[in-house]
């Protein structure tokens, strides 16, 4: 192939094909070198001008898939986490739990008093003597952004919040910081305003080594929706009963029965959590 051929992104924008982010995407679901320029030169052949990355996306899945379940999940982690939806409810759970797995202690749904109001945080984690109040805001569409309006509404709720609760004895010595959470990404001027407002910003990849897919990666708390061996009604059931990682299904692994899996299926589905839960880099 002479020339790449421009492809449309989630957003709408058009780049030329890069072959190194695609085996960039792939070392990070956990192929080998090898395994990852197989994959590229099967996928070269196939693209067209004006194919989406979600269509490479699902291609280059389906090759993963016959491989390893466990790195076509790892792979397929940003959809996966989208498919948390189609309310934020189990997004907000699995921000907790990413960031109980990375060292904090965490509330979720907790009603605040502030100094004019009431306020619905979506999780209150605690770490030392600093506590961060976060807003989740979860969407369902890569091609969709936090704008600056969301930070702006969150520096104002957590100001009421802290306002008030560093009145408060059992607070004396706690720092009491703002922090947003994205499953996609923010627009430039909502990361601008949140940084200069001393708002933590937390996306997909940002920030840099530290976003959202790092926390997950690092730490292996990979959500039920990854699991490539179970269909999204299965997906959803497991969902109602606040289960939303794959550490917490391997824990309650007898939830399968409740859903029809046979034997055979339950042992497809078990091996993959071990290697997505156990796995070592």
């Amino acid at each position: 192939m002479s020339k790449a051929p421009m492809i449309k992104k989630a957003s709408g924008e058009k780049e030329a094909f890069n072959p190194d982010k695609l085996r960039n995407s792939l070392k990070r679901a956990g192929t080998s070198d090898e395994q990852a320029d197989e994959i590229l030169d099967d996928i070269i052949p196939q693209l067209s001008e004006g194919m989406t990355t979600k269509e490479i996306y699902k291609i280059a899945f389906g090759m993963l898939r016959k491989r390893k379940s466990s790195n076509a999940a790892r792979y397929s982690l940003k959809r996966a986490i989208m498919e948390l939806g189609p309310t934020g409810y189990p997004f907000e759970h699995f921000v907790a739990q990413v960031l109980a797995h990375n060292g904090f202690d965490v509330k979720v749904g907790q009603t605040l008093q502030g100094k004019c109001v009431t306020h619905e945080v979506d999780v209150v984690a605690t770490h030392n003597n600093t506590q961060y109040l976060v807003e989740c805001k979860f969407y369902n569409s890569q091609g969709k952004y936090a704008n600056v309006r969301v930070p702006l509404y969150i520096r104002a709720r957590v100001d009421d919040i802290i306002e008030f609760r560093e009145k408060l004895p059992q607070y004396k010595e706690t720092r009491f910081f703002g922090w947003v959470v994205t499953n996609t990404r923010f627009t430039e001027d909502a990361m601008n305003y949140g940084r200069c407002a001393g708002l933590h910003m937390l996306s997909w990849s940002l920030p840099k080594n530290k976003g959202i897919k790092d926390m997950v990666e690092q730490a292996k708390v990979f959500p039920i929706t990854a699991i490539t061996s179970l269909n999204r009604k299965q997906k959803e059931y497991i969902l109602s009963k606040d289960i939303v990682l794959c550490r917490q299904l391997k824990e309650n692994i007898n939830i399968l029965h409740e859903i029809g899996v046979s034997d055979s299926m339950r042992k497809t589905i078990t091996d993959e959590l071990d290697e997505l839960v156990n796995s070592t880099d």
